[in-house]
């Protein structure tokens, strides 16, 4: 016989459900968390998992990516994937509010998942392989949008406000981990077999989305209404315009290192930018907007995303020039084979990993409690600082300075993502949160695509001013004849650092082709394709390039610690409208 309560006593009956309600709720929290970073991390490790294992992918599909003509296959590899997620992650945000966050999410998990498998099983050779890799990369990426551009606002509709900093702390923590996680994790599975960079995928992904499909469930508002194609269009085609001509901007075009002034560069560029002022406009007058303009005028909203824009534009390439540094220059005046380069460049990055996974779930967890706006900006001054260090290093340091400067990198970006993210999505009505989560995105993956363009770029052009004197006159030096010795120094430096990422001897993969080198003395030779001549050769002109890329990235992160001091003192109040 159930008990009855006297008056003026609690329900016994109903307090029981309550707290059983409340433990429901507690317990899904942690299961949201749980998949949601697993999710994160996998999407954003595959970002990079990908350019450690380029050296043996290429070798398995038997295509040469340095040759001329093949370095296209190569660049796309690399940006492909990242294009295509900063493309989608607002339409997909955009339908998360439509038709349901965890519906969006779980097909993502799936449409990843699928991908992955067929990447796995590349059919072709050459080219033709090349190809089959870059389009479902695309697809894949696909995928990861639908994934992180939800994942954030699952998290929000899940956690309260006092816990939402640190569970998206953790959430972001995992995916920035998973760019260097990917380093190592690339390196060691493409020793095995280079299809095992996708296969890691494929039994966390089948995992997932039937975990995803059984618990997750839709704990947020929705806000139908109609897609807005004119908005879809202008903004992927845009956007799409935009990323493709800084992409096809870093090939070389004629007699010119870089692509700035092909014709074709600057039509995607300038109708790209046009078709985003359309976007704009359109935003502005259609009943039901795909990128919600609204939620710029939220103080903390435009703030935390102006500052999460700088902060990737001055990080997102850093990844890269830290690998070049080390692979090409660093790693072989120390005694490293090229052909081990590229994974003990992974394990060397090990403390810029370390740095943000310390810090990112401790400045969540203290900023639930204390605020956002102190820890982002300091993490920012951090991060600056960091880069002066950079700065002042020697092309040849030493290696415990080096890491202590990683480090603070790392740490810096761990105190700024996680109560960045959490005023963001705090500061939006809950209804908009999946749309909001897409703009974060958007503003974070473009400024890694920039910034990867840029700092590719810098490079570049720092080392077509001496590069090709310095390589002519080196090799001269040791016995190549003035003609070839010409000929390769007149080759794009595109060549020299995409070989350098790629754990190749420059100098062995340039001079082979020629047939220079069975001419030269056995000293002479062992000389040119040994660990020393090529860092030594390309160290000042590639250290005068790094003082330009970190002293600008210095400047953005100036510029992202002024922007989060300027975000308020507390974001919007919660809202359910």
């Amino acid at each position: 016989m159930a008990a009855t309560a006297r008056p003026g006593e609690p329900d016994r009956l109903d307090d029981h459900e309550q707290r059983g309600e409340r433990d429901s709720t507690d317990r899904y929290k942690w299961v949201a968390l749980a998949n949601t970073t697993a999710a994160v991390f996998m999407a954003v490790l595959d970002g990079s998992i990908v350019l450690i294992a380029l050296p043996a992918i290429f070798r398995g599909i038997h295509l040469n990516p340095l040759a001329p003509a093949n370095v296209g296959y190569l660049l796309w590899m690399i940006m492909g994937y990242r294009l295509v997620q900063a493309v989608f992650v607002v339409p997909v945000g955009r339908l998360g509010d439509m038709y349901g966050r965890v519906k969006i999410y779980n097909a993502g998990f799936l449409v990843f998942t699928v991908a992955s498998l067929l990447l796995s099983f590349d059919p072709f050779q050459g080219r033709h392989g090349a190809l089959w890799l870059i389009g479902w990369r695309m697809l894949q990426a696909i995928g990861g949008s639908m994934l992180t551009a939800n994942s954030a606002a699952i998290l929000t509709d899940a956690f309260p406000a006092r816990q939402r900093g640190f569970a998206l702390g953790i959430n972001q923590v995992a995916g920035l981990a998973g760019q260097f996680v990917g380093l190592v994790a690339g390196g060691v599975l493409a020793i095995w077999d280079w299809r095992a960079v996708f296969w890691v995928n494929v039994p966390v992904g089948v995992f997932g989305t039937l975990w995803a499909y059984r618990r997750l469930r839709d704990n947020g508002e929705r806000n139908p209404g109609r897609i807005d194609w004119w908005g879809n269009i202008t903004f992927a085609v845009g956007l799409s315009a935009v990323l493709v001509g800084i992409t096809e901007g870093i090939h070389p075009y004629g007699h010119h290192a870089m692509g700035w002034t092909n014709p074709t560069v600057c039509a995607e560029l300038i109708g790209g930018v046009l078709l985003l002022a359309v976007f704009a406009v359109v935003e502005t007058r259609v009943a039901h907007p795909m990128f919600q303009i609204g939620l710029l005028r939220i103080r903390a909203f435009t703030a935390g995303n102006a500052a999460s824009f700088a902060t990737r534009l001055a990080q997102g390439g850093l990844q890269f020039v830290l690998i070049i540094w080390l692979q090409g220059i660093w790693l072989p005046l120390h005694g490293y084979d090229y052909s081990d380069t590229p994974l003990w460049a992974g394990i060397f990055l090990l403390p810029l990993t370390g740095g943000f996974l310390v810090a990112g779930p401790i400045s969540g967890l203290l900023s639930d409690r204390f605020g956002a706006r102190g820890f982002a900006t300091a993490g920012m001054v951090v991060f600056g600082g960091s880069f002066v260090g950079l700065m002042l290093l020697p092309a040849d340091f030493s290696y415990w300075t080096f890491a202590l400067l990683i480090a603070a990198n790392g740490i810096g970006t761990g105190m700024f993502g996680s109560p960045n993210s959490s005023a963001i999505m705090s500061s939006v009505p809950a209804r908009q949160r999946g749309a909001a989560s897409g703009m974060r995105s958007t503003f974070q993956n473009s400024g890694t695509s920039l910034s990867i363009g840029v700092f590719f770029s810098l490079m570049i052009a720092g080392l077509a001013g001496s590069l090709p004197h310095t390589l002519t006159g080196g090799l001269q030096r040791y016995g190549v004849s003035a003609g070839v010795a010409h000929q390769i120094g007149a080759l794009p430096p595109v060549s020299s650092l995409f070989a350098a990422i790629l754990g190749v001897n420059p100098i062995e993969s340039l001079l082979a082709p020629t047939g220079a080198l069975p001419a030269l003395s056995p000293a002479n030779r062992q000389a040119l394709t040994g660990r020393e001549f090529f860092p030594h050769l390309i160290a000042e002109p590639f250290h005068h390039g790094l003082v330009v890329v970190f002293a600008v990235s210095a400047a953005l992160a100036a510029l992202a610690a002024v922007a989060s001091l300027l975000r308020g003192r507390r974001s919007a109040p919660e809202s359910r409208t």
